[in-house]
């Protein structure tokens, strides 16, 4: 189907095609015929990361500066293309230029993220491979998949609400966001996966129910806080957990999940990024990484959100903020 997104500061709206999941599915069915044809194998993703690792960053990098040149060179007015650019050749090749760049009628930014999480299934699925054909796949490494696996499809399922998040709407496009989407996500998001190929982890069975628990506390939380969040945008008089939604000054919501703390949804993120390294147990840091990166992150992003939105709605924001006091988590920040 297809999605629309946020309305832009010159009242325009882009639409986007969100079939992702067709996409996924028929890369899958495409991969599934090619290992059974017996044109490539399906460890060959795994067997080829550091090229992969490589030759995508190279990519990451031509395709900022590309970015950057056709951005400045843009004479269109629009919000979604007109060029912003700040004089400091640092800062617009990283930040970008644009908000929402097209190459033939394909918004990059909402490519470059589908792009991104499809190579994180794939990864794993190939690591899953290597772990199957090592005879090593064990309770630790089914949950660290089925988490993954649940996470993405459903990242598909929902596609659509990715565009009314702040990194569709409001980031513009430059190094930062192609290598957190190309290179960042599907290689520092599967660390997990490649410690446990070399490493053999017996979960014992209530550590496994208590990693599942998480993470499905975190998936309730961050899906439904998401949808909370889509839905009012679409629909500001939509019922949230069956009653009116609650709202200060006409534009913020403070029912559900968004009455609990003023950024809940960070919350799910966290709990989901730790049920993905749990599985991994506790003898090393390593596939600690992505939830240590991502707490920071939040909170960087968490204090960003903070001053945007206090300078954005004034006494709206102050009032908001005394009826939720709490940022993250409820009673502890």
């Amino acid at each position: 189907g297809r999605g629309a997104g946020a309305v832009l500061p010159d009242s325009s709206r882009l639409h986007y095609r969100c079939n992702g999941l067709l996409s996924l599915l028929l890369l899958l069915g495409l991969s599934t015929l090619g290992v059974y044809m017996g044109w490539m194998t399906p460890t060959v993703v795994a067997d080829r990361g550091l090229e992969l690792l490589s030759t995508t960053l190279i990519f990451s990098v031509i395709v900022s500066f590309l970015l950057y040149y056709t951005g400045l060179r843009s004479r269109h007015q629009s919000s979604s293309l007109k060029p912003h650019a700040t004089g400091s050749f640092i800062e617009d090749w990283w930040f970008g230029v644009q908000l929402n760049p097209h190459f033939m009628g394909v918004d990059l930014k909402f490519f470059f993220i589908r792009a991104g999480m499809m190579a994180w299934l794939f990864i794993n699925l190939s690591l899953l491979a290597k772990s199957y054909l090592a005879g090593s796949v064990n309770r630790a490494v089914i949950l660290y998949q089925f988490f993954c696996g649940w996470y993405i499809i459903d990242y598909f399922i929902h596609e659509e609400f990715m565009t009314s998040t702040w990194d569709i709407i409001a980031e513009r496009l430059g190094f930062m966001l192609v290598f957190g989407d190309l290179v960042f996500i599907p290689f520092t998001f599967t660390i997990q996966g490649w410690w446990l190929l070399g490493n053999k982890v017996e979960l014992p069975l209530l550590a496994s129910v208590a990693n599942c628990i998480i993470f499905l506390i975190g998936y309730l939380v961050f899906r439904g806080a998401n949808k909370q969040k889509h839905l009012f945008k679409k629909d500001p008089k939509a019922p949230i957990w069956g009653k009116p939604p609650k709202v200060v000054g006409g534009k913020l919501l403070v029912s559900g999940y968004w009455g609990i703390a003023r950024h809940c949804n960070y919350l799910g993120d966290l709990l989901l990024a730790l049920s993905f390294s749990l599985p991994c147990g506790a003898s090393s840091v390593i596939p600690y990484f992505y939830p240590t990166y991502l707490l920071i992150l939040l909170i960087w992003r968490e204090r960003r959100d903070e001053a945007r939105c206090s300078e954005k709605y004034k006494d709206i924001w102050a009032e908001y903020c005394k009826l939720v006091p709490w940022r993250i988590l409820p009673y502890v920040y």
